[in-house]
C-alpha cells in the first residue's frame, strides 16, 4: 500500500508530465483551438449548403474532445451521434473513418474494433485536421447525407485551415 503522501506526491509528478508534455492542453500547438474549429464547421457548412443536404458537424480537439458542433435546420436526429463520433473515431486512430473502415472488414487485421471504445464508426465522414506545418490538431466527424457527401464535406471543412 503507497502512504497517502506518496500517492500525492504521485498525482502531482503525473499531472506535471501531463501538463508539460503537451497531454493536457488543448489549444495551439497542441490542438484546434475554438475559432479554428469554428471555421471547420463553417467551410464544411458551406459545402454542405451547395450540395443542398442537411448535416451534423461535430469537431474534436487533439484529445478527442467535442470542441464545436452544429445540427442543420433539419438534419437527422439519428446522426447527430455518428458525426461526433466519427471525428473521435478518426482522432482515436489517426486514420480517416473510411480507412480504418477498410481496416475494420471481415478478415482485415482491425475487425471488430468498432465494438471498441464504447462504439466507433467506420464508414467515411470522420476526417483528420491538420495544421500547415502537417500535425494533427483535431478531427471532423460529418453525418446525414450519403456516405460518399459525408465525406467530402468533412473534406471540405479541413482545406481551410491550410488555406
Amino acid at each position: 500500500m503507497i502512504p497517502a503522501n506518496s500517492k500525492c506526491l504521485l498525482a502531482i509528478l503525473l499531472n506535471l508530465t501531463m501538463l508539460f508534455s503537451g497531454g493536457v492542453i488543448a489549444g495551439g500547438e497542441n490542438g484546434i483551438t475554438l475559432t479554428q474549429s469554428m471555421a471547420v464547421i463553417a467551410a464544411a457548412q458551406e459545402m454542405a449548403k451547395k450540395k443542398g443536404i442537411l448535416l451534423n458537424i461535430a469537431v474534436v480537439d487533439s484529445g478527442a474532445n467535442l470542441t464545436s458542433f452544429v445540427r442543420m435546420d433539419g438534419a437527422y436526429l439519428g446522426s447527430i451521434d455518428l458525426a461526433i463520433k466519427k471525428a473521435k473515431t478518426a482522432r482515436y486512430f489517426n486514420m480517416s473513418t473510411g480507412k480504418l473502415g477498410e481496416l475494420s472488414q471481415p478478415g482485415q487485421p482491425l475487425f471488430n474494433i468498432e465494438i471498441s471504445n464504447d462504439g466507433l464508426v467506420t464508414f467515411p465522414g470522420g476526417v483528420l485536421i491538420k495544421d500547415k506545418k502537417g500535425n494533427i490538431i483535431g478531427a471532423i466527424g460529418v453525418s446525414g447525407g450519403s456516405v460518399e457527401d459525408d465525406n467530402e464535406v468533412a473534406i471540405a471543412g479541413t482545406t481551410v485551415l491550410l488555406q
